[in-house]
């Protein structure tokens, strides 16, 4: 069936190019334009509140935080050249001097002061109060100001291991106040991004193309070298690939089902690196039905993880948690031995019986599935298995805006649905992979879940600074979440970006897949 869809979708490739206009982008071949084919179309263009990676991969050129991670996940000052911690709850960060926004104004702590204001509900013009998932990661600052023009000053209620590593989330970047206030506040229209980043908005077409150009009074010498990028929207893989071949883009994201597929082709390139994401089963635990912990741990056995990941990823993933193997020494080594990582029907079946449930007494769920098509072909996986032990699955398989809708109300009845199959990251700090999801105030928890240990050691781990300590109190969080099986947690992938081989310059990482700064086409 997958290979048919493939086919199918390759012979509708040139008409779906004709459609989106690539025949007008013939002039652009050969110069330093970077055409990007998108799975999706960003649901919002405000870093404060968007940290869907459709956005955040437009937006993330566009807009900048203090600092960020280097390959080897050391920081690297971005808006801040350097910075100094004189204490456990104290940072000051030292801006560079001379950046401008996209609009010609030169940024100063004023800004970066405003944008943590705008996050936690502060501002006196333009306020529409704490931006949800954005002021959970730094709800802990007590104070900010700005001590001169170009020095920043953090004061923390409490000590928060995690707050160097949330400051390098698009959710901490700098917007520009102007521009936030000429739009009453918000920043979601597409029109309005003004940033400091290497690119800058040019202009869109909805549903069709989003185009940047080079920003050129960037701060970084030398950087960007390309003149642009164009974003074009190609939900399907397929016509991805087949507009790769054709040369009207120049990179897109595929699943290694197409790596056979572009072997031996001089043309094209396979950058890959292993992701920080991983597939889950989410349980709405409003439903009576799914109250049971029987239930919930009885599906964990009953799902074969490897088929997942030779069927679904082409072998090239890992047995995951919802830590990521790629986060090492957080990541619960024991997670192999855990019975609820073993594949038993049997043990599964068992469980189910316990709970009142036969043949005779099946129990019906429906579930959500969301756009990519490795999650799509999670759930049918799923389906097939879960039939083992007295499960009938439904299936939806939902566009994303109303995927995006329906899981912001996981936990309640009115979500309409049981479970949802979906792609998380782990982030790059254990405190976003447990508490963020896990934690009863957890801004993603949106299924309902609540346990006083794991939001005791949640806050432990956070209040300390201690590697060791740290490390021993999230092991214990995770042990007793995957216990519980609020969610289930099947995958980590590798990550494959399919490239014109002219393309160089461009080497993602986990942590930052998107930095094109010294990208340009060799041609």
């Amino acid at each position: 069936m997958k290979r048919s869809r493939k086919f199918l979708a390759v012979l509708l490739a040139l008409g779906m190019c004709l459609s989106l206009g690539f025949g007008a982008m013939a002039e652009s071949e050969g110069g330093q334009v970077l055409r990007y084919g998108t799975d999706t179309w960003p649901a919002g263009f405000d870093p404060h509140t968007i940290s869907a990676i459709a956005a955040t991969r437009v937006f993330g050129q566009v807009y900048e935080s203090l600092i960020a991670f280097n390959p080897d996940m050391t920081y690297k000052g971005i808006l801040a050249e350097s910075w100094e911690t004189p204490d456990d709850v104290t940072y000051i960060f030292h801006l560079r001097q001379g950046v401008k926004f996209h609009n010609g104004r030169e940024m100063t702590a004023d800004d970066v002061v405003y944008s943590f204001q705008r996050i936690l509900g502060q501002t006196e013009a333009g306020d529409i109060g704490a931006l949800g998932s954005s002021a959970s990661y730094y709800g802990g600052i007590a104070s900010i100001e700005a001590t001169d023009t170009y020095t920043v000053k953090f004061v923390l209620s409490a000590p928060n291991a995690a707050f160097m590593s949330n400051l390098t989330s698009s959710y901490g970047s700098v917007v520009c106040r102007e521009v936030v206030e000429a739009n009453d506040g918000s920043l979601s229209a597409i029109d309005t991004m003004c940033g400091t980043g290497p690119f800058k908005y040019s202009e869109s077409v909805v549903d069709n193309h989003i185009t940047l150009v080079k920003n050129e009074e960037y701060w970084e010498e030398g950087a960007p070298v390309l003149d642009g990028i164009t974003y074009y929207l190609l939900a399907d893989e397929s016509a991805r690939l087949a507009a790769l071949r054709t040369g009207d883009i120049d990179l897109c994201s595929l699943s290694a089902m197409n790596l056979a597929d572009v072997e031996g082709d001089e043309n094209i390139q396979v950058i890959s690196y292993l992701s920080n994401n991983y597939t889950y089963l989410g349980f709405n635990l409003s439903n009576e039905k799914l109250q049971d912990k029987r239930v919930r741990q009885a599906m964990s056995m009953a799902v074969d993880r490897q088929m997942i990941i030779d069927y679904v990823y082409n072998g090239e993933a890992a047995v995951s948690t919802f830590v990521a193997p790629n986060m090492g020494h957080w990541v619960w080594d024991a997670v192999n031995e855990s019975p609820l990582y073993q594949y038993d029907v049997e043990a599964a079946r068992a469980l189910m019986e316990e709970a009142g449930y036969s043949e005779s007494n099946r129990l019906s769920l429906s579930m959500a599935a969301g756009l990519l098509d490795s999650i799509r072909d999670t759930a049918v996986v799923l389906q097939q298995q879960l039939k083992e032990i007295y499960i009938d699955v439904e299936i939806s398989n939902l566009e994303s805006g109303e995927y995006v809708d329906i899981w912001g109300k996981m936990d309640t009845p009115e979500a309409g649905f049981d479970s949802m199959c979906g792609q998380n990251g782990s982030g790059t700090d254990p405190n976003r992979a447990v508490s963020f999801f896990f934690s009863t105030t957890g801004n993603a928890n949106v299924w309902g879940y609540s346990n006083e240990r794991v939001d005791e050691l949640c806050q432990l781990a956070v209040s300390t600074t201690d590697e060791a300590q740290r490390e021993a109190y999230y092991l214990e969080a995770q042990q007793i979440i995957i216990d519980e099986s609020p969610n289930l947690f099947f995958a980590s992938p590798m990550e494959y970006l399919f490239a014109n081989a002219a393309l160089k310059g461009y080497e993602p990482y986990a942590a930052n897949a998107s930095d094109f700064n010294a990208a340009y086409f060799e041609r």
